[in-house]
């Protein structure tokens, strides 16, 4: 028999792993990451592999090169189906996942056209004679080498970016070379999931109702799939060394999220630790829990009105034990994606209803059909003109494209008229510019309402306002002239800083200069607030800063009473008002307001977050 050391027989193999196995099962192993999204959780470790795509580096003969480029143009065009598909996924998350997601597939379903990286790629094919997969990791790398290289202190920006060029390639090897892509299938209610990494695309594929927490052993605090972890509110641990080759699957494990620890096997120590942390989180919960039932009011008694955005009729229950105070911007998108035709009058009054009649007689103000830019909707593919050029976000879309195609506000308009009766209903028009679009629009609503009235049907004696949404600079310096026709003013934050800065988040380049603080973006938020409020008309902000509790002073300070954001947001931004006195609020914004450099204004808001908490 052989042996190992003096005098000492080998195990036999089926011996040595029996022992290991007991060895790893029995002894304790802390794993250090980085703290990515917060919390704790006990629960059982589920692997999730992915087989590498095997690319030996192999070159082609003349006569192959044009059948290598074919193949390279077929994966790019089923890798673009593939990604289109995830998009339509999108609407299940929350809206925070949406936010950071959507603009990451466009800027993929780019790269996957006529991009540098294809053309490079398919250069590379002719000109070394390379087959399409050596051809495509050859460039990537080439371009993620001039984008880590340039000159720039947004270091974790440059990596994102070369991160998502190294990404398409990936999904363009595995299409070429058949290699499944990574499942997350199966995976059990409560599981710690752990891979090798984790990329975006496999985040918004997370079921934040099953999957408890996620440790990783590459990914940072900074990229995109650590953004949508928090987003989705899944604990997470990543850049966590040694952790797929120390964990199995069924092991037990405590991830702190907040610690950027996990524990594998944990002793009697750490879980009574690990139960300890669950306990406090419990307890905070239920604190928050509370703030449901108190008023959103300053200390000085000043009343805030908190209301919830609305993506989806599935997201009416986190509505409702979020405290909000009615539905401040119903996105109508819904119903018009993933789906062949488009939905007639019935099939709107039939989803308007059950959200109206579940709201009771908390308002609901719904936005009708925002299509164009980066909405792709099958739907209207048909007979609708299709917002096309170089930049669609400042073409056809919005109440523009309904006033070329009045038959659609027309149907959606006769569907809310119908259900308004039921509830205390608003209507809201996307991306008003001029007062002319109001006014348009107004008569539309008002012959509507006649034929509604002429047929038979039930609506209120008086109409539903009919209000527009401030998210274009236009709008926002001509909100004393459109104020005299709508209703009510919606400030879209997202938007307007967008159309503001001229910046496209899903343009990687620049996408590290979209500021909602930056002083231009404040001042013309300013200029609609007043506005506004000199004809006393209701105005409320409905983009990410009505959901971010630091933000709240200086919204309070600005003059605003009424926010609308996610669900999850509202018991944080109430507790922010709750601490908050108004007066302060007015002589802190007046200081933000004097500011010319968005990284002081930055600065001032989080002192004086600090100041509050």
């Amino acid at each position: 028999m052989k042996t190992e050391g003096p005098g000492k027989p080998a195990a036999r193999p089926a011996e040595a792993t029996g022992r290991a196995a007991r060895t790893h099962r029995a002894a304790e192993q802390r794993l250090s990451g980085i703290a990515v999204s917060p919390g704790i959780v006990i629960g059982q470790i589920h692997d999730t592999t992915q087989a590498p795509a095997e690319v030996p580096r192999r070159s082609v003969t003349d006569d192959r090169v044009e059948a290598e480029r074919t193949r390279l143009t077929d994966a790019a065009a089923f890798s673009r189906k593939q990604v289109s598909k995830l998009k339509t996924r999108l609407s299940v998350l929350p809206e925070e996942a949406q936010e950071e997601l959507e603009p990451l597939l466009d800027a993929y379903i780019l790269m996957l056209g006529n991009s540098r990286l294809l053309r490079g790629a398919r250069k590379r094919i002719g000109d070394e004679l390379l087959s399409a997969e050596t051809a495509v990791q050859d460039e990537a790398e080439a371009i993620a080498a001039l984008i880590l290289a340039a000159k720039d202190d947004d270091k974790a920006g440059l990596n994102r970016r070369a991160g998502e060029v190294r990404e398409i390639a990936r999904r363009l090897v595995r299409n070429l070379t058949a290699t499944p892509f990574r499942s997350l299938k199966g995976v059990p209610a409560g599981a710690i999931l752990i891979s090798d990494e984790l990329t975006p695309a496999d985040a918004a594929l997370l079921e934040p109702g099953r999957v408890a927490a996620v440790a990783t052993e590459e990914g940072g605090a900074d990229g995109h799939t650590a953004i949508m972890l928090r987003a989705l509110g899944i604990p997470a641990v990543l850049g966590c060394p040694g952790l797929t080759t120390a964990a199995r699957r069924g092991d037990q494990a405590v991830l702190d999220g907040g610690a950027g620890r996990i524990t594998l096997h944990p002793g009697a120590e750490a879980l009574a630790a690990a139960k300890e942390g669950l306990a406090a989180q419990a307890k905070e919960r239920a604190r928050l829990g509370k703030l449901r039932r108190l008023p959103a009011e300053t200390t000085d008694g000043q009343q805030v009105e908190l209301q919830a955005n609305l993506e989806i009729p599935a997201e009416l229950p986190l509505i409702a034990n979020a405290g909000a105070q009615g539905i401040g911007l119903l996105r109508t998108e819904f119903l018009f994606m993933n789906r062949e035709d488009l939905p007639d009058e019935d099939a709107q009054v039939e989803a308007y209803r059950r959200i109206v009649e579940a709201m009771g007689q908390d308002p609901v103000t719904i936005r009708v059909l925002d299509w164009g830019g980066e909405k792709d909707m099958e739907a209207l593919a048909q007979g609708v003109p299709v917002p096309t050029g170089p930049n669609p976000a400042l073409g056809l879309r919005g109440i523009r494209l309904l006033l070329k195609k009045p038959e659609l506000l027309e149907e959606q308009f006769a569907a809310i008229l119908r259900v308004a009766h039921l509830g205390n209903v608003r209507i809201l028009l996307p991306m008003v510019t001029v007062p002319k679009e109001v006014a348009q629009a107004r008569e539309i609503y008002e012959r509507v309402a006649r034929r509604l009235r002429r047929r038979g049907e039930t609506l209120p004696e008086k109409l539903p306002p009919l209000g527009a949404m401030i998210e274009t600079p236009g709008a926002a310096l001509a909100a004393d002239a459109i104020a005299l026709e709508a209703d009510f003013f919606a400030i879209g934050t997202n938007d307007l800083a967008m159309y503001t800065l001229a910046v496209d988040r899903a343009e990687i380049d620049v996408a590290h200069l979209y500021d909602p603080l930056h002083p231009a973006v404040l001042r013309l938020m300013q200029f609609a607030t007043e506005a506004a409020l000199r004809l006393r008309m209701p105005v409320s902000v409905c983009g990410e800063m009505a959901g971010n509790p630091k933000l709240v002073p200086l919204l309070l300070g600005l003059g605003l009473r009424s926010l609308s954001m996610n669900a999850s947001s509202i018991p944080r931004v109430k507790q922010a008002v709750r601490s908050l006195d108004i007066d302060d609020c007015a002589r802190f914004a007046r200081r933000v307001m004097e500011q010319s450099d968005p990284a002081r204004i930055a600065q001032l808001v989080e002192r004086f977050g600090r100041k509050a908490d």
